[in-house]
């Protein structure tokens, strides 16, 4: 059946990439906090078994190649894979169940190692699944089309691969939101098992709508073990030169030719398409090296940028969802505006070029992503670096208050309701001081620790002076804020802001640091208060000064000022990078399907699909090796890395020669028939011969 000129079966496809894709990048987009927050694993190893995971689900691509060019069949290969796939994202939901071991009822796991074996056995059979289907699909689609439906099989590969970004569009949108819901029996937490369980409900929904158009599909029959034909074909080929590399052997037009004893001419010349093409693909793993970051590095960029769009707060790791919108919006631009036009300039846009293209665009990304990074710097606090220590002071009385240090250095004078910023010195000048507030003075000694609060307060019965010893020294993650109370009243008080309990707290000391989601105004219970805006990534200490009626005076003072550079910044990089996959990745599959021989198509693209793989180790061996301290350094190494390896890529794509597969294979199909036509008119000479005599 037939649908506006292409194949009614493609839909099914379409409708299959865009639920299995949900499934996946919707797993994926709370995969590295669950991680972090659930499993309780540190940023270093959450990051290395995300990017691990990654990569093996682009190295399984090979396998399900396999399976299906040789054995299954590109269908049922889906199918089986796919009832891997699902049973995979329902153990790792169930993985994610809080109250499985919590049998104390306190909100924690109480054996974590059966949360983990159960998360790793569900992401390899996750990998397996989504690996092993991810060359067949695209290829599927492929075959669905006859020879002469050349312009629809290209449309197709675009709708594809706008399938694929509107899943992983709505996916990376739902799922953190179904992450931040509450949920459990016992006790309430984040809802992990209900952002995995949506994804592995689409992956049943994309089997079941798959298998629902079985009936209309064209199914190429496996031809045969080709992964091993062609591994024995290569083995042969260089033994069979390294056993003839005398020089009185004649030297023959291909080191391939050199098999030509032991294998037919056919599969010879298809080997030779399929290397012609993975020679190409040496060096495209850098591309994805960079384009993968858009999860890892240039999500915790956003976690230092401000998010307030005004009536919406954006959360650091929603960032990611400009890159799918940005595809939904390109992929028909480009295919029915941009390449036109370049059509009618007479430029002669080649898959190659666009590929070159494509990777200049994303080294042009990052050199982005590095200014960006560069002014991110500079708002950075300061903390103290070793053998330093810091110190603000907190002015809680009504006079003015002096602190005096060692003689080298000057003393600092805070006016009453004030505070300074941190002060950093050498932790050595920092053992004692004085504070004189009217006419007392009296000695303080700083406790243990690199970061302190003094609060001074000259009250009637005497100057009073607390150290307070700040364990933050880092920014609050995801662009959540840090709040802390000081109490300024004469007796405690109990203090609440919105649903966080911070406790009783007694007079001139102050409550534990409690996290809040960034973008949040504070407001705090009992007594108003004028709200105010805490931004992203901040930490403030609030002085409860007094209560008046039902009006609360306090004092904010800023411990760690929040994010001021804009998170809008990241979308200039964001648009050059998905102008880079545009032109890169669905060039790359049309390119792929187009130059593989008939019943090798799935091997080149689990070859294609290879290349993430590889680019993904790629990112942990850079970043693991180059050691800069400065993340803007980074971001310049790889677009430099990339911009070298674009360079090498343009010389080996124009000596690159386009091939038609078909007709090459016709060429070999009407020399293969004379061939049988001269074999036959001399076994009939032969028998007539034999006959006469």
């Amino acid at each position: 059946p037939v649908c506006f000129g292409y194949p009614l079966s493609i839909f099914f496809i379409v409708i299959n990439e865009f639920c299995e894709r949900f499934s996946y990048y919707g797993m994926r987009a709370v995969l590295v906090l669950y991680f972090k927050y659930f499993l309780q694993w540190d940023d270093n190893l959450s990051t290395a078994i995300y990017h691990t995971f990654v990569a093996l689900c682009y190295l399984t691509p090979i396998l399900g190649a396999l399976i299906a060019d040789s054995w299954l069949g590109k269908f049922k290969t889906i199918v089986y894979l796919s009832i891997v796939y699902t049973i995979g994202q329902a153990v790792i939901s169930v993985s994610s169940i809080n109250d499985l071991t919590d049998h104390n009822h306190d909100g924690s796991p109480d054996n974590l190692s059966v949360h983990i074996a159960l998360s790793m056995i569900g992401l390899i059979l996750i990998a397996l699944g989504t690996g092993g289907i991810k060359p067949c699909v695209s290829a599927f689609g492929g075959d669905q089309f006859d020879d002469d439906q050349e312009k629809q099989r290209s449309r197709f590969f675009s709708i594809f691969y706008l399938s694929i970004n509107a899943g992983s569009l709505l996916s990376t949108i739902i799922t953190p939101i179904l992450r931040a819901q509450e949920c459990g029996i016992h006790s309430k937490q984040r809802c992990y098992p209900l952002a995995f369980g949506v994804p592995a409900a689409l992956m049943a929904v994309s089997l079941v709508v798959f298998i629902s158009g079985s009936r209309m599909y064209k199914k190429v029959k496996p031809q045969g073990n080709i992964m091993i034909q062609v591994s024995k074909c290569i083995a042969f080929a260089i033994k069979n030169r390294f056993r003839h590399r005398s020089k009185q052997y004649p030297k023959r037009e291909h080191w391939l030719d050199w098999a030509s004893e032991k294998y037919d001419k056919r599969l010879i010349a298809q080997i030779k398409m399929v290397l012609k093409v993975l020679f190409l693909y040496i060096p495209l793993p850098m591309f994805w090296a960079l384009f993968d970051q858009q999860g890892s590095r240039w999500t915790l960029q956003a976690t230092t940028m401000d998010g307030n769009f005004g009536a919406i707060q954006i959360q650091p790791d929603q960032m990611q969802t400009v890159n799918p919108i940005l595809i939904i919006i390109m992929v028909p631009v480009v295919d029915t505006v941009v390449y036109p036009l370049i059509k009618k300039c007479k430029i002669n846009f080649t898959p190659l070029k666009k590929i070159t293209v494509g990777m200049f665009l994303a080294s042009l990304a990052f050199v982005a992503a590095a200014l960006v990074q560069v002014q991110i710097d500079k708002t950075l606090p300061v903390f103290p670096a070793a053998g330093q220590s810091q110190i603000k002071i907190i002015n809680l009385g009504t006079d003015n208050a002096v602190v005096s240090f060692e003689p080298s250095i000057q003393s600092v004078t805070v006016m009453p309701m004030k505070s300074t910023g941190y002060m950093t010195h050498e932790t050595s000048q920092l053992q004692s001081l004085t504070v004189t507030s009217g006419n007392i003075t009296i000695p303080v000694k700083l406790t243990e620790g690199n970061r302190h609060t003094l609060g001074v307060k000259n009250t009637v019965t005497g100057l009073q002076a607390t150290v307070l010893a700040d364990n933050v020294t880092s920014k609050p993650e995801e662009g959540n804020n840090l709040i802390r109370f000081i109490n300024n009243f004469p007796d405690a008080v109990n203090v609440t802001m919105g649903d966080t309990h911070f406790g009783t707290v007694m007079p001139l000391s102050a409550s534990d640091y409690r996290l809040f989601p960034g973008g949040q105004t504070s407001e705090v219970m009992s007594c108003s208060v004028t709200s105010q805006a805490l931004g992203f990534g901040s930490a403030y200490t609030i002085v409860l000064n007094k209560c008046s009626g039902a009006t609360l005076n306090v004092t904010y003072s800023e411990d760690i000022p929040p994010n001021t550079v804009h998170m809008a910044w990241q979308i200039p990089q964001y648009f050059i990078l998905t102008c880079a996959e545009v032109v890169f990745s669905v060039t790359g599959l049309e390119f792929s399907y187009s130059q593989a021989p008939s019943n090798m198509k799935a091997l080149l693209q689990a070859g294609w699909l290879l290349t993430v793989a590889v680019g993904n180790i790629i990112v942990l061996i850079v970043a693991g090796a180059s050691k800069l301290s400065e993340q803007w350094a980074e971001y310049v190494l790889f677009a430099a890395l990339l911009l070298a390896v674009c360079i090498i890529f343009a010389i080996m794509a124009y000596f690159y020669t386009y091939v038609d597969p078909n007709e090459i294979e016709a060429q070999l199909d009407e020399e293969e028939k004379k061939q049988t036509e001269k074999n036959q008119e001399g076994y009939e000479k032969q028998a007539e011969a034999d006959s006469q005599m």
